[in-house]
């Protein structure tokens, strides 16, 4: 597990994007709802890794992010792309410990 930052960095709505030890790269979403998530950044359509400045919101009361660059739409629980279900990004577990954000590579 890796502290990422702090809960107040992350904007309800808004993505952030955090480099793990690994080098792997996350996008972070905190929802109005209080929620957090954290999802691969990398667009798999794209390969760009872009999905961090996605549109966040609500589809059918699947909280999900649009990306930027063709603007699928992915399940922010499952990683599955909601137009593609053969598609998906990984979802990495998160949690927020004393008001960290820790997400387990």
């Amino acid at each position: 597990m890796t502290v990422v930052c702090a809960l107040s960095d992350l904007l309800p709505d808004r993505g952030a994007a955090a480099l793990l030890p690994s080098g792997e790269q996350v996008a972070l979403f905190r929802t109005g709802a209080g929620e957090v998530f954290a999802l691969s950044n990398i667009d798999p359509f794209s390969r760009a890794a872009v999905l961090s400045r996605g549109i966040v919101g609500d589809l059918d009361g699947v909280p999900v992010v649009a990306s930027p660059m063709h603007k699928q739409h992915f399940d922010l629980r499952t990683g599955t792309c909601v137009e593609d279900r053969a598609v998906s990004v990984r979802v990495y577990r998160v949690r927020v410990e004393a008001g960290q954000v820790v997400v387990a590579a």
